[in-house]
């Protein structure tokens, strides 16, 4: 009997493991299996997903980021409206290859829903999928470098800190104000 209970408590996690659902489990119902709804959703409406990060967390600001912090960065009317063009320009080249993308991924999905699948089909489609998601990247990641042409050095700093990617900078003392005290930072060597 003990040897029965033992087996029993042995191989109860091995059934317990033989039906835990993979995490795929639910996505077979999917249009294009390899894409959710709001991928889907954010690639035709030519949203960011993070594809620029290099850039934005590298000082880099994007331009819809910047229009939204518009007037904490204190945007002249000029930078704004050079932002905002910006802005149209990626938003219109990223929702065109969004759209090839959501199409090539689901042309890649009726081959292996269909049987139709081959080597050769699949490099070809595979080619193309990744030749656009390259282009998308680029198009988000060239926006930030010419965003940060569009505003001043300070600006692009102060963007840093109200999103959270740099420390703010230390208040002005009032004896750094008179120009008194001295700061150890200017390179000053001291001996002590």
């Amino acid at each position: 009997m003990k040897t029965t209970l033992a087996l029993f408590f042995l191989t109860l996690p091995l059934a317990a493991a033989a039906v835990t659902p993979s995490p795929y489990a639910g996505q077979e119902t999917r249009g294009i299996k390899a894409l959710s709804a709001k991928e889907q959703a954010d690639l035709l409406a030519g949203k960011g997903m993070g594809l620029a990060k290099a850039a934005e967390l590298n000082g880099y600001p994007g331009p819809a980021h910047v229009l939204e912090l518009a007037k904490e960065l204190s945007l002249s009317a000029e930078q704004r409206a050079k932002t905002e063009a910006l802005f149209q320009v990626m938003e219109t080249r990223a929702k065109a290859l969004g759209r090839q993308i959501v199409d090539a991924e689901a042309g890649l999905e009726a081959l292996f829903a269909g049987k139709q699948v081959t080597a050769a089909l699949l490099d070809e489609h595979l080619a193309r999928i990744g030749a656009l998601q390259a282009q998308l990247r680029g198009a988000h990641l060239a926006t930030h470098l010419e965003q940060v042409r569009i505003l001043t050095p300070g600006q692009v700093a102060h963007y840093g800190v109200l999103r959270g990617y740099a420390a703010a900078e230390p208040a002005a003392t009032p004896e750094r104000s008179r120009g008194g005290g001295h700061d150890h930072a200017h390179g000053h060597a001291h001996r002590h």
